[in-house]
This record gives structure tokens, C-alpha cells and sequence, in this order.
């Protein structure tokens, strides 16, 4: 897991509309180029639109405070989370009306996050607005984090 160096710490360019307001993908998805490090996540979390971008910093917090030295990424235009020698344990996507959550290995998890589909390892929990369950995020977190994870970039 390499890292690609940023422009400046904290800073990272994003695409932009005429207005000036963030580039968003189908489904309110920000476009956000790829890259590893606090700046992608970052801008990826400041370009989230109305409250999902208040649920992406309480993520984003959770998910630091759950795995201290934590590594991040954007690739796919979503902020991937990661333990260095163990691979990446989970990736956020903004939607329309929510954001998921996936856990890589969210099968080994206890309980298994509710999602699921073709690869057999993957869970994910949808979150509507108002709807985190805080705690039950930090176990799964907490239990991802410990697994090995994927190595795919």
C-alpha cells in the first residue's frame, strides 16, 4: 500500500462545478481523484452533500479513534480505510438517500452487517439519516480492523 504523495498537507483538488460546488457522481457520489493519505478523505468528506457530510466526519472520527494509526485512501471515488501489513478492512459510497458502509471481510463479523451480495466475504450496512447506530458501527470497526483485510491496490 504505497502511498501517492499529496499536493500539500491537507489540501487535495477536487473537480468542480461553474459554481464552485464539489463535483458530484451519480447518486450524489463527490468526484474526488484517486490517492492515499488524511488530504483525498478529507476533501472526499467536505465534497459529501447536505447530512451526509455531518455522518462522513462521525466516520471518519470513529473509525481513528477505533484503529489508531489507521491508513486512508480514495480509489472509486470513495475513501477506503486500512491496517498497514493487513490490507484495507472498509470503503464508504455516498447514495442518493444514504451512505453504505462495507466491511471486506464483513462476513467474519459478529453480527454480519445486513447487506450482502455476489462476493461472499463483503457485508455493508445502509445509513438513512438519523439512523447510526453508533455502537454497533464501533464493534463491527473494531472486529474488521483485527481481520486481515484486501490487498487489492
Amino acid at each position: 500500500m504505497p502511498d501517492t504523495p499529496s499536493p500539500e498537507p491537507g489540501e487535495w483538488t477536487i473537480p468542480r462545478n461553474e459554481d464552485g460546488s464539489p463535483v458530484l457522481l451519480a447518486g450524489g457520489n463527490p468526484q474526488v481523484p484517486k490517492g492515499d493519505g488524511e488530504a483525498p478523505v478529507r476533501a472526499y468528506i467536505a465534497a459529501m452533500p447536505g447530512w451526509k457530510r455531518e455522518l462522513g466526519e462521525r466516520l471518519d472520527a470513529l473509525i481513528v479513534r477505533c484503529v489508531p494509526g489507521v491508513r486512508k485512501a480514495v480509489r472509486w471515488n470513495s475513501p477506503w480505510y486500512g491496517v498497514e501489513g493487513q490490507g484495507w478492512f472498509l470503503s464508504t459510497h455516498v447514495f442518493a438517500k444514504y451512505v453504505k458502509v462495507t466491511f471486506l471481510n464483513g462476513s467474519a463479523l459478529s453480527p454480519e452487517p445486513p447487506g450482502s451480495g455476489k462476493d461472499p466475504d463483503s457485508r455493508w450496512v445502509d445509513i438513512h439519516e438519523g439512523t447510526l447506530d453508533e455502537a454497533q458501527l464501533e464493534s463491527w470497526v473494531r472486529q474488521a480492523a483485527a481481520r486481515p483485510g484486501w490487498d487489492g491496490f
